[in-house]
């Protein structure tokens, strides 16, 4: 399993990194802990969460992805061994703390419950989930700026951070479906109030959604912060099981009709072609697709998630896939043809 760095924390990360937002949903405890041991035996050490999830997220399930990691991290003695990463809610979710914000107070609340879902003493990545202001995320584009919000200040949600990282709390931050203003704004204010840097940013990154090229891509090189690609399977579209109309049981799609972003015409049309690729290549689509990601020069580690171990055997397996030149140029040439469908 090759290895990152974690922005300039002197943490290092597996290049695969376990997301568990379906523990609690579709995935039972004891499927959580044969995934976690698993994935661990395999050499991943950075596990990801999150105080919302699992996904969808609902008062009746909030915080159970974070429960179960925490049983795995008592049960196996294994917290020196992995990384485990989190995440602040943004506005939005009125079944968390009754409107959650990225204030002080909310982020201290916010802290304390994921310290001890989890078990452990610490986090090792805390991550602003969303920002809290209107800007362009979850596939919104076209800015519009609104001079009347009622926006929490960025200096004060670094300054909060600030202090959980000096009370040993947390290790490092990240941002999450965060943009290029947002990142470097963070950097500039760290700089400027000796306040923490940002370590990462977690964006949805696949052959369908590579709009991080765009702005962010300069900056993960450039201010080493690295991406954490989330949805790298588009919500496992990319591995074509969806195609035409297709509607397998318990998958996410099927189960949750609100997931739309991966489910346009043109999303369907360049999926069918990656997937065509793939199959001239004698190549599964997912693996395929997972190995695209892993070859991104300002990736930092790829969020793999699964809902069954064959699902995770496959994914695991993209580490050690090596896609060739010409490949690498027949997806670009499907890219230049159908360039992001799905932002």
């Amino acid at each position: 399993m090759q290895t990152r760095p974690l922005g300039r924390t002197g943490m290092e990360v597996s290049r695969l990194c376990l997301g568990t937002m379906t523990y609690g949903e579709q995935n039972s405890e004891a499927d959580a802990h044969e995934q976690l041991d698993r994935a661990v035996a395999f050499g991943i050490n950075f596990i990801d969460t999150a105080e919302m999830y699992p996904v969808p997220p609902k008062a009746d399930t909030q915080g159970l992805t974070e429960r179960y990691v925490g049983s795995w991290l008592k049960q196996r003695g294994a917290r020196d061994d992995v990384i485990i990463a989190s995440k602040a809610a943004g506005p939005g979710l009125d079944h968390i703390r009754g409107g959650p914000r990225l204030t002080r107070d909310h982020l201290f609340k916010a802290v304390d419950a994921s310290l001890e879902r989890l078990q452990t003493d610490y986090i090792d990545l805390y991550q602003l989930h969303w920002p809290d202001r209107s800007t362009n995320f979850f596939g919104k584009l076209g800015y519009v700026h609104n001079e009347e919000e009622d926006a929490t200040p960025l200096e004060e949600t670094l300054s909060a951070l600030k202090e959980l990282v000096d009370a040993g709390k947390i290790r490092a931050i990240g941002l999450s479906n965060d943009t290029p203003w947002g990142t470097m704004r963070a950097l500039q204010l760290a700089e400027q109030l000796d306040l923490p840097r940002v370590a990462s940013i977690q964006n949805p990154y696949n052959l369908l959604n590579r709009s991080f090229e765009v702005g962010l891509a300069e900056i993960a090189h450039r201010e080493d912060v690295g991406l954490l690609a989330y949805s790298p399977l588009g919500f496992g579209v990319l591995s074509g099981k969806y195609l035409n109309g297709a509607k397998p049981p318990n998958g996410r799609l099927t189960l949750f009709e609100r997931f739309k972003r991966y489910t346009s015409p043109e999303a369907e049309a360049a999926t069918h072609a990656y997937v065509a690729l793939a199959r001239d290549y004698g190549l599964d689509p997912a693996q395929m697709a997972l190995a695209f990601v892993n070859t991104r020069s300002f990736l930092t580690s790829n969020i793999i998630g699964a809902t069954t171990m064959e699902q995770l055997e496959s994914n695991l397996a993209s580490e050690s896939l090596k896609l060739d030149d010409d490949l690498l140029e027949a997806i670009e040439d499907i890219h230049r043809r159908m360039p992001n469908p799905c932002p």
